[in-house]
């Protein structure tokens, strides 16, 4: 069968160790023997270059010797083994800051000294849920209205089993003094004159008032509470029926008895995200050391690439941003991203979804980018999902969520509860739960679709986020929770408002153990 087609000719050019510039693809599919020409300009391009050009494939083109040498089927691609005893050692995720890899910030074309190939048969990653296709929004009232019922429902139906649930309507016709559980959305917290906490729960009947008192030891979970979240309660009525005296309070959560999958066999997965090519303050020399590096041996089991989100700067993210932008079109920006993704070992597979400094809607969920934008950034044959995606990897449940709502958990909860500095904490919070951005109506928009695709239907075996530009992993009850940290220095703009980046890292998680370890390459 002919071999004409750009994804054929990159999985053709990895199992032979190189990635190829577009124009070379284009013109290696544009001869009638793509395949002898393949090997041809292969044979021709020295050992210590990773990427095949343009150049290389007219000198082969030209070449007489095509008339000498039949045509042949490319080589396979060589098997990558289950394990090698060779590998480097697994991080248990103590040290942020391994060793940086890499001497210099050369492109990929004139650097790097190994040269791997992966066993793409072998791959398997599939998107569960995604909004990219399916949003129905207008932005009518109703909708609204809609979207929050199913957010109800969906939490309420994890909570009830934990309470005798009472709807609001059967409390406040109810006789005082019996015990009561109720499912209900935040809808206020408040203090009172004696420091007791007030909390406002509504369901679909309608709303009701729970006293969580001051000496209580439940009273420190207030300080988690976020409007719009759902949660249950138990606790007594009032003499009159017109309140209840909390005595427990319950989230969504990750089951304690909740088991992880892995993979069976051992392959990696590199987690990274906000990118920001464009920006002046774009990382190129680490880019270009990371990539490098995906090439080498000590990389050979790393064959998945997950982009959470902010693939290039934006234009009119932030105020005067264009004084700090290197390339000031939008379309121009993702060109040079592609660019860059052609660095990236052509036989791994790319799963991007966008961010906040993206060319899609800024309101949750996001869906993906459009036709235009996935055409130019087809160069890698990458998997572009929308924000957030559940991802299937060999087994391993995913989430990828950008993370825009971090910023609101950060703002709301107390610091040793969630901060910047460590923002794995903040996204246990989301996991408890259930949900990637409970609160409605600060800095999280939210768009009105027929379901809320921003709950945790399913417990992910791993939560990957960006957006803070901070690094920072750990578990919650056995769920992986990594922020990747950016590809960008620190701007004018951060600097304003006191974030200090954690910059050039690339964490990567063994799927079959979900360890991980943390590559820097600043």
């Amino acid at each position: 069968m002919p071999m004409r087609s750009p994804a054929r000719i990159a999985s053709a050019l990895a199992s032979h160790g190189y990635n190829a510039s577009r124009e070379a693809v284009t013109l290696l599919a544009g001869v009638d023997d793509t395949e002898q020409a393949l090997l041809l300009a292969v044979e021709a391009t020295d050992d210590d270059e990773l990427v095949l050009t343009a150049d290389h494939v007219k000198a082969a083109i030209d070449d007489r010797r095509a008339t000498e040498r039949p045509a042949g089927p490319s080589e396979p691609a060589a098997s990558t083994p289950d394990s090698d005893t060779h590998d480097p050692p697994v991080s248990s995720g103590t040290d942020p800051t391994e060793p940086t890899h890499g001497t210099g910030g050369s492109p990929l074309e004139t650097g790097g000294s190994g040269r791997v190939s992966r066993d793409q048969s072998k791959q398997s990653i599939s998107v569960a849920r995604d909004i990219t296709g399916q949003s129905t929004g207008t932005g009518e009232y109703d909708e609204f209205v809609t979207v929050f019922r199913d957010r109800y429902e969906k939490l309420a139906g994890q909570l009830r089993g934990r309470v005798r649930h009472r709807p609001t309507g059967s409390l406040r016709s109810a006789p005082g003094g019996g015990e009561a559980g109720l499912v209900g959305m935040v809808n206020d917290v408040r203090s009172t004159t004696n420091g007791h906490w007030l909390v406002e729960l509504e369901d679909t009947n309608g709303v009701f008032p729970c006293l969580v008192m001051k000496d209580r030891p439940i009273a420190d979970l207030v300080d988690e509470l976020l409007l719009d979240e759902v949660i249950a309660v138990e606790g007594g009525l009032s003499d009159d029926g017109s309140i209840m005296f909390v005595d427990a309070i319950h989230f969504p959560e990750v089951p304690r008895t909740y088991s992880p999958n892995t993979a069976d066999r051992h392959v990696q997965a590199a987690l990274i995200s906000d990118v920001h090519v464009g920006s002046d303050e774009f990382l190129e020399d680490a880019w270009h050391r990371f990539t490098s590096w995906l090439h080498t041996d000590e990389a050979q089991h790393v064959e998945y690439l997950l982009v959470a989100g902010d693939m290039v700067e934006g234009v009119g993210i932030y105020p005067n941003q264009d004084e700090e932008l290197s390339i000031v079109d939008i379309y121009d920006q993702y060109e040079q991203f592609a660019e860059y993704l052609k660095e990236v070992p052509a036989d791994m597979e790319i799963l991007m979804i966008p961010g906040n400094h993206d060319a899609v809607r800024l309101a949750e969920p996001q869906p993906g980018f459009d036709e235009e934008l996935r055409e130019i950034m087809a160069v890698h044959d990458a998997r572009i999902h929308g924000n957030p995606a559940l991802v299937d990897v060999e087994g391993v449940k995913i989430l990828l969520y950008h993370g825009v709502s971090l910023d609101e958990v950060i703002a709301e909860l107390p610091e040793e509860k969630a901060s910047y500095d460590e923002p794995h904490k903040a996204m246990y919070q989301l996991l408890k739960k259930r949900h990637v951005a409970p609160q409605f109506g600060g800095q999280t928009r939210v768009a009105p679709e027929a379901e809320d695709y921003l709950v945790m239907d399913e417990i992910p075996d791993v939560f990957h986020t960006g957006h803070v530009h901070k690094l920072g992993w750990g578990k919650y009850r056995r769920v992986i929770a990594v922020n990747s940290g950016c590809w960008q220095a620190q701007t004018a703009f951060q600097k304003s408002v006191n974030i200090d980046p954690d910059a050039g890292f690339a964490p990567v998680l063994d799927l079959d153990t979900l360890e991980m370890s943390v590559h820097s390459f600043r």
